[in-house]
């Protein structure tokens, strides 16, 4: 790896091979880096291809080095300037607002869902009346 090539710097590069996933872009004469499809410009890019070509000039930021894998991650978004976005859009749509399901209390309905600690004096009864034990 280059000693001169430092994270956080911004170095013109080539792009010199481009796959689904980024960019390969050869920084000098023994180095390269790859630009991460989602570091390729700011907001979503479903096909690389429509904004790089093989042999394209573009400036990229160093944002990772591993020496051991000698893998260099760049990015090109890093080094331009986010789009300012309309007040519209920035301002979130209010979501319809749900209204809860009325809670039913133990007197409007003896059906549904109980809890074991509610059912469970009920079932203590029921086991001691005579008229429900077989005999």
């Amino acid at each position: 790896m280059s000693d001169k090539i430092e994270v956080g710097s911004v170095i013109t590069g080539k792009v010199t091979g481009i796959q689904p996933y980024g960019a390969f872009v050869s920084l000098d004469e023994n180095t390269q880096g790859l630009v991460h499809i989602s570091e390729v410009t700011h907001g979503f890019v479903k096909d690389i291809n429509e904004f790089l070509k093989v042999g394209d000039e573009v400036q990229v930021k160093v944002l990772s080095i591993d020496e051991n894998a000698g893998k260099i991650g760049l990015s090109i978004r890093a080094t331009e300037e986010a789009p300012v976005q309309p007040e519209a859009e920035k301002a979130k749509k209010p979501r319809a607002k749900r209204q809860a399901a009325p809670i039913k209390t133990e007197t409007e309905s003896a059906q549904g869902f109980n809890t074991l600690k509610d059912k469970l004096q009920e079932w203590i009864d029921q086991s001691n009346r005579n008229d429900l034990i077989k005999k």
